[in-house]
């Protein structure tokens, strides 16, 4: 479906000025192993202590030891900083699959299952001149269209939804696009996902939140969900985000996830959402990480 120091001398003692992390690691204490402390000055480890339930201080669920109220990931004022965040990275983020028409964005999302957009977006041009309209395709066989999305990926089951969803609209519909999510999941290939990229991206309507591989990973590091379905995490991010805010969240966090926020490595350094985030899997930090947000 685009952004986003060390300081230090050899000659200070280190904790006498707070170091800032490299842009090479973790912050200086989350991911080395705990040290002794050591005496007049010396180094100890930065990590936070565990509490005797074995939670961290600052971590869902818990009250620091100074009183303060317990961390919680879904406080409003986080989901603001979060969206405050995306909007200045991502202010005009659109679907990144390339389309002139309602059906045209169906298909090229039908096709993108389990295949890059990038690589949809290189079929997809071809195949539309081929066959400009939703009744082009319902005329077509399915084992015809299969060569002209090989490269996609599952042509052949891809190739019976998209010849199915065009008889079925053609039949059902006059050949029109149905703008309401039942009519939508009716149709042959087309599950929630899909319904929410043609509802939120053509017809305007914010009737779900898209959640593909890049919203749920994000999701789940953000602590916006612990769910590993994506359904329920569809739910829960409903639940937490404004719904005028549901189409542009999941353009904006599928973007960010693809050039930042990536899953073996994400470019902490540069992320904007950086201090907000406490994923287990950071690679650079300057708050403490929770080893389950990942």
């Amino acid at each position: 479906m685009h952004r986003l120091g060390a300081l230090g001398s050899n000659s200070m003692v280190r904790g006498t000025i707070p170091r800032q992390p490299s842009k090479a690691g973790r912050q200086a204490g989350v991911a080395r192993r705990p040290r002794r402390a050591e005496s007049r000055g010396g180094s100890r480890d930065l990590r936070p202590a565990k509490t005797k339930t074995g939670v961290l201080p600052g971590s869902a669920g818990s009250a620091s030891a100074k009183g303060r109220p317990a961390y919680n990931p879904l406080a409003p004022e986080r989901i603001a900083g979060i969206l405050a965040a995306l909007d200045q990275a991502y202010p005009a983020a659109i679907c990144a699959l390339h389309h002139h028409s309602a059906w045209e964005l169906l298909v090229a999302t039908i096709l993108s299952a389990q295949c890059t957009d990038a690589r949809v977006n290189l079929v997809t041009p071809e195949l539309f001149r081929k066959h400009p309209s939703v009744h082009d395709f319902a005329r077509l066989k399915p084992e015809e269209l299969e060569p002209e999305i090989r490269s996609t990926g599952f042509f052949r089951n891809k190739a019976k939804a998209i010849v199915g969803a065009a008889q079925r609209i053609v039949a059902d519909y006059g050949g029109t696009v149905p703008d309401e999510m039942e009519p939508l999941l009716q149709l042959p290939g087309v599950a929630r996902k899909t319904a929410n990229v043609v509802l939120g991206t053509w017809f305007g309507k914010a009737e779900g939140v898209v959640v593909d591989t890049h919203v749920q990973r994000l999701a789940r590091r953000l602590e916006l969900t612990v769910q590993t379905d994506p359904g329920k995490i569809e739910q829960d991010l409903m639940r937490i985000l404004p719904r005028d805010r549901w189409t542009l969240f999941a353009h904006q966090l599928i973007l960010h996830g693809r050039a930042l926020c990536l899953a073996r490595r994400p470019k902490c350094a540069d992320c904007p959402m950086e201090s907000l985030c406490h994923a287990g899997d950071k690679t650079w930090s300057t708050v403490e990480m929770h080893k389950n947000a990942k």
